[in-house]
């Protein structure tokens, strides 16, 4: 199975096609298709191709399936015999992701559903 090192938000994901996950926010509407074409690593069985540091040419297609905020996270600031003590806390803007595609440069690696589609079309 094709899989692919892709860089977004300043974090690194190892994503898949059919995979979700989720990305730190993202311009576009839930629907709405996304490029990401900062791609570190390729492997598809035996065939591994790493870029210096991105691979030329290559891409990862995926679905907005909706913009979410994450889980609230605390932090409490304390400072013992003086009185202090502060709460502070936020949460995350987060777009949830559906990979739809690797390609490779002149190569994509789609799932049989979608070339199903694109017949039936």
């Amino acid at each position: 199975m094709a899989y692919a090192i892709i860089k977004t938000g300043g974090r690194q994901h190892r994503v898949a096609e059919g995979d979700i996950i989720d990305v730190d926010l993202l311009e576009g509407d839930a629907g709405k298709e996304t490029v990401f074409g900062d791609v570190l690593f390729h492997g598809d069985g035996d065939k591994l191709t790493h870029g210096s540091p991105l691979i030329e040419g290559a891409t990862v297609t995926g679905e907005v399936i909706e913009q979410r905020k994450d889980k609230k996270v605390i932090a409490f600031k304390y400072r013992r015999r003086k009185g202090y003590h502060r709460t502070v806390g936020h949460r995350r803007k987060l777009t949830r992701i559906k990979i739809t595609g690797i390609s490779l440069g002149g190569k994509t690696s789609k799932s049989k559903k979608a070339k199903a589609e694109e017949k039936a079309d």
